[in-house]
């Protein structure tokens, strides 16, 4: 008996200990959750001071693009650098930043400013923007050349640690090869560079960058905002674009973006479009959110390419598109600024008729000078010929016409009665009274 107590004894005892061990790790497992949860609250805090630097060109609509993303309406312009900002919000945490928005004029005067919005400390935290007008497109590859120049000079003034930008440029690289399309099998889609953890160690590796990628690498993100898409239609009807047109502007673009690693998004501030893409790509690129959208390169003015995503066999696509362009053929070249449209000039009839009386109208005494017919058919006339542009149905016979019955009014009136029309000047503009 003695010893069957004893061996219950050492059950009871073993049960007990087993039981305190259990709690004790119970315990343990519970503070370290609850400090696991703690740290990855801290963690996961929205980071502050992300900053996105807005070059380009005068006119092309950088404040009204960050204006949108503020959700501001109204708004006033400055001059030099300005300062905007707009919220990002996480739902997951429950917690908010705002990202520093700082858009450089487009007058070069100003770039040294870029010092008040970039320096070395921040240079890990910024994304640049440069933000061409696609209702020129004539100018977009020298205003993409000349601000990445400028975003380029400035970086180097710096003077950042040459392993920090290292590391910073390599980042970039790293985004580049390791781009996954969202959604679908990532392990069998051929966008796929950097296979998930798991494969065969034989698969896990990077495919090299293309010779003509990167090859301008800045050490931060770029992304090449196009603006006011939204004048396409009146490119076609203006000026005879046709879609290889839009395709020959899109290639020089992509290979420009591909030099660079940088993003490409058309935009339209005016119908709304790709406003929300924007906002999206730009706390995913800053923040790091997760983001989810594929490319979109079906449509002429919504084109949306991430970076990563683009390679000169994808570009080589658009060449298939051309009939009278050639891939070869030099920007410049093809898309050509239009003429400047003149007015014409006064009919020599017009000019011949009215030159004695117009003298003669600024020699007399305001006090005789009451019969301006002469002065006012002038002002007439000038402004319905200037008013017929180039090409309009309008002939000077016509307005020979016109002006040959007004003479002869004149001269059946007597010069001077009661039915003379007279001028009244406000503001620099004659009125017919």
């Amino acid at each position: 008996m003695a010893s069957a107590v004893r061996i219950t004894s050492t059950a009871n005892t073993l049960n007990f200990l087993e039981n305190q061990n259990s709690e004790e790790e119970e315990g343990q497992n519970l503070w370290s959750s609850i400090l696991s949860e703690v740290s990855t609250r801290s963690r996961s805090k929205l980071p502050s001071g992300k900053n996105a630097l807005i070059l380009g060109d005068t006119g092309t609509g950088k404040t009204t693009l960050i204006a949108k993303l503020q959700g501001v309406e109204e708004y006033v312009k400055g001059r030099g650098l300005e300062y905007l900002y707009f919220n990002v919000h996480d739902d997951d945490i429950d917690d908010h930043a705002m990202c520093n928005a700082w858009i450089l004029d487009g007058d070069l005067y100003h770039k040294g400013l870029q010092k008040f919005a970039v320096c070395g400390e921040n240079l890990a935290d910024t994304m640049a923007l440069l933000v061409v007008d696609m209702s020129r497109p004539w100018l977009v590859l020298d205003s993409l050349q000349k601000w990445a120049s400028v975003l380029r000079e400035h970086i180097d003034k710096l003077r950042v640690n040459p392993e920090t930008l290292r590391d910073l440029e390599q980042r970039l690289v790293r985004q580049f090869q390791e781009y996954t399309e969202p959604g679908g099998d990532h392990s069998a889609s051929p966008q796929r560079r950097n296979p998930v953890a798991g494969d065969a160690e034989e698969e896990c590796v990077v495919l090299p960058l293309g010779d003509n990628t990167l090859t301008h690498n800045l050490g931060v993100p770029v992304m090449v905002v196009c603006t006011k898409c939204d004048t396409f239609g009146s490119l076609e009807k203006d000026h005879d674009y046709r879609e290889e047109h839009f395709d020959f502007i899109q290639s020089h673009i992509r290979h420009f973006c591909l030099q660079y690693g940088a993003a490409l998004l058309y935009t339209s501030t005016k119908e709304n479009k790709n406003i929300d893409l924007l906002y999206k790509y730009l706390v995913h690129r800053l923040y790091g959110f997760p983001f989810d959208l594929s490319a979109q390169v079906v449509e002429k003015d919504s084109v949306f390419i991430p970076s990563g995503w683009d390679n000169e066999k994808k570009v080589a696509i658009l060449y298939e598109n051309f009939q009278s362009l050639k891939k070869e053929d030099k920007f410049e070249e093809v898309i050509i600024q239009p003429p400047v449209r003149k007015v014409k000039s006064l009919p020599d009839f017009i000019i011949s008729s009215f030159s004695t009386d117009v003298k003669d109208l600024g020699t007399k005494p305001r006090a005789a000078n009451l019969d301006a017919q002469p002065l006012v058919m002038v002002v007439f006339c000038l402004s319905l010929f200037c008013a017929v542009p180039l090409g309009g149905q309008t002939s000077e016979g016509v307005l020979a016409n016109f002006f040959n019955s007004l003479l002869s009014k004149k001269s059946v009136e007597g010069g001077g009665g009661g039915n003379t029309p007279r001028t009244v000047r406000k503001s620099g503009v004659v009125y017919l009274q």
